[in-house]
């Protein structure tokens, strides 16, 4: 046990104050014990991360504090004094503040309208709506987060929700900031305007919680990291004494690969080709212009580019889940532009799509349920009519073994699942069918450094199979090290194709909509 976890310890060389303690938190749900005895510690002016693996017990330990859930058994104690939270509202109350994975936001207000909601300004009788806008407008100066109090949040980037999502917790005087998986969806420029709003917001005299998986981030942002696995707390560690391989290990457990080894492979013949691809947004503009390309057996082509350019519609359109304006689409030589996603599906595409909760499972279905999603009538699960309900349960406990899935039992409910395993989950079902040409968007989003070995795997199987994978990532390293030639998006078209060693200003220019040579002449 190291002194932090003994209470004894301070925060970085400042020795600030503790804001909050939680002591011997244990919370069971049925036989699952997601907590077990677990102590953190956090200090004024502090940014602590939580790291563990998907379903080791950070975010119900986060929920706990948040009065989302009621522990079994531990204590929580603010500035010294022992609370008991019952709600989110005595969270609140206490000034904490939590900003969830998935923005509780109402799409239709205003920026001001959903920051002051349940807390709003009055005068008189009525709502104040321009003492709500002024209000917004002093804490987005205050703090950095710019944003326009009258937008309306449907109209907003991922990145400028979050910001209203903070500013949320800040109108509430939140002292206390938790933060669940909070780059997940972020490019790595929002990412990086993140990450000094935080640092502003520490200098402030702000503690911040932080739950994520990606280890430099962490190593980049926090004072000291608390390790969660299997519900247990397994080390405290200052930030600048500890590297991403030991974070790695004491996350998972053991030895943990974190660059691809990628053998060499033996390119074929085209299995999956765009000729002009022209695809609608759901605003009805361009939002993919002309795109021709081909996918190899035995490659993974990599789109690279900045969220937005087009990517979801081009992956969508190939997978037949959403129509073609103009141009062709050809799997194996054979026209399907005017196929949808079954008909696809059954000819050998796999298409494993960016947002696992609602384009990937059905969260309230059964895994095994949703492991048969595309396949429920065909046999051996169906005939004459017939659903055979324990060949479906069978097929899926099998799937959900030799992907890894916990826990594999073909009864959970999918929502059930930690992020990482509904992705495995998604996988199964894709994979197990032994596709001839996977399209995978997003596949390691929001999934911890354990799971994104075991997926990298699993693609980097395929392609040694002879499958032709397009690969679709924000996460530039991931594109790097998983593909064999890499085409970046911007706008809706290619601006450029580059090998895997391409360097950053390279990728950088082109997802700016710019080449090197026009730099040079700029």
């Amino acid at each position: 046990m190291t002194e932090r976890e003994t209470g004894g310890g301070t925060a970085g060389a400042t020795g600030s104050p503790v804001v909050l303690e939680m002591r011997g938190v244990t919370k069971t749900f049925g036989p699952v014990k997601a907590n077990d005895d677990v102590s953190i510690t956090l200090h004024r002016g502090e940014i602590l991360g939580l790291l563990g693996e998907n379903g080791a017990g950070k975010s119900t330990l986060m929920k706990i504090l948040y009065g989302l859930y009621k522990p079994d058994a531990g204590s929580i104690f603010i500035d010294g004094e022992e609370v008991e939270i019952h709600d989110p509202k005595d969270a609140v109350d206490r000034g904490i503040g939590m900003v969830h994975q998935h923005f509780t936001l109402i799409p239709p207000l205003t920026v001001a309208e959903n920051i002051v909601l349940g807390a709003e300004p009055r005068r008189g009788a009525s709502l104040d709506l321009e003492g709500a806008v002024k209000a917004t407008e002093e804490l987005s100066e205050r703090y950095g987060l710019r944003v326009d109090p009258r937008s309306r949040v449907a109209d907003l980037s991922v990145g400028v929700q979050q910001r209203v999502e903070i500013l949320k917790t800040l109108y509430r005087e939140a002292r206390i900031l938790v933060l669940d998986e909070p780059t997940a969806v972020l490019t790595p420029q929002e990412t990086e305007d993140l990450f000094s709003v935080l640092k502003e917001l520490v200098a402030d005299g702000l503690s911040i919680i932080m739950i994520t998986h990606k280890l430099g981030e962490l190593l980049g942002v926090s004072d000291n990291i608390t390790i969660i696995r299997d519900g247990h707390v397994v080390d405290t560690v200052h930030t600048a004494e500890t590297n991403e391989g030991e974070l790695a290990r004491l996350m998972v457990g053991r030895d943990v690969l974190l660059r691809v080894k990628k053998e060499a492979s033996k390119i074929g013949e085209p299995r999956l080709a765009a000729e002009g691809l022209v695809v609608l947004s759901n605003t009805g503009a361009k939002a993919v212009d002309g795109v021709s390309l081909e996918v190899h057996a035995g490659e993974i082509l990599g789109i690279a580019g900045v969220d937005g350019n087009g990517q979801t519609e081009l992956a969508e359109a190939l997978a037949g889940v959403r129509p073609v304006e103009d141009g062709r689409v050809f799997l194996d030589g054979d026209d399907l532009t005017r196929l949808g996603a079954d008909a696809r599906q059954e000819r050998g595409l796999a298409y494993v799509p960016e947002d696992r909760a609602t384009k990937g499972l059905v969260l309230d279905f059964h895994l095994y349920e949703n492991n048969t999603l595309k396949t429920y009538g065909e046999s051996p699960f169906s005939k004459w009519g017939w659903i055979f309900p324990k060949v479906m349960r069978r097929r899926a406990a099998e799937a959900l073994r030799a992907y890894d899935v916990r826990p594999p039992d073909p009864e959970a409910r999918a929502g059930s699942l930690s992020g990482g395993n509904q992705q495995k989950a998604i996988l199964a079902r894709e994979l197990s069918g032994d596709p001839g040409v996977i399209i995978a968007s997003q596949p390691t989003r929001g999934v911890d450094v354990g799971a994104i070995e075991f997926i990298h795997g699993q693609l980097l199987e395929q392609r040694s199979e002879g499958k032709a994978i397009l690969l679709i990532s924000l996460e530039l390293e991931e594109v790097r090290s998983l593909s064999d030639r890499i085409i970046v998006l911007y706008a809706g078209g290619i601006v450029g194709e580059v090998t895997p060693d391409a360097t950053d200003e390279e990728l950088g220019l082109l997802m700016a909509g710019r080449s090197s040579e026009q730099e040079t002449t700029a």
